[in-house]
């Protein structure tokens, strides 16, 4: 049954391997939200460099950023977003698009990232030599409001628990 709280969207954000797709839907089954997926936003020449191993500039990933923040800002909200939002920049600029906007962030080690990568290698565009390229980017969300830290390698449904308390607490704060 769809949860009535709350309204603010949420984005899980992290490198890529650390579970993002899998809770953002989870967390979408448990409240009934809109789910987007940011992987199927990319473009074509994204995709490629990806697929070739070329990590993304900043300005590879600007028009997929609009696109994503474009999207946050349909109906029906509230909306669950799977994001890498390595950056402070992305998440701000996702945020300016979605007032409340709220980020559960799925911390993970590289050591770890490396191994689900390499397990998904062949199925996924994403490569392994990419995790490196990832965390070099990643801008820690520590401090920053409005955001959850989580341990990547807990079991799903403690994770989809803790954040719909999380969002509830928030929510009713």
């Amino acid at each position: 049954m769809p949860a009535p709280f709350p309204r603010a969207s949420l984005v899980v954000m992290g490198v890529s391997g650390c579970g993002k797709t899998s809770l953002a839907q989870a967390v979408t089954d448990a409240l009934g939200w809109r789910f987007i997926e940011g992987d199927a936003h990319h473009g074509p020449d994204n995709l490629a460099k990806m697929r070739e191993g070329t990590p993304l500039t900043d300005a590879d990933r600007a028009g997929w950023l609009d696109t994503l923040a474009a999207q946050l800002g349909q109906p029906p909200l509230p909306a669950v977003l799977s994001c890498s939002a390595l950056k402070r920049a992305y998440r701000d600029r996702l945020r300016a698009a979605s007032p409340g906007l709220r980020f559960a962030f799925l911390d993970i080690t590289p050591d770890e990232a490396r191994r689900r990568v390499q397990a998904r290698a062949g199925s996924h565009f994403f490569t392994p030599q990419l995790v490196d390229s990832q965390f070099a980017t990643l801008q820690r969300p520590d401090g920053e409001a409005g955001v959850l830290r989580l341990d990547a390698t807990a079991e799903r449904a403690q994770l989809t628990r803790q954040v719909v308390a999380w969002l509830t607490r928030e929510e009713t704060a």
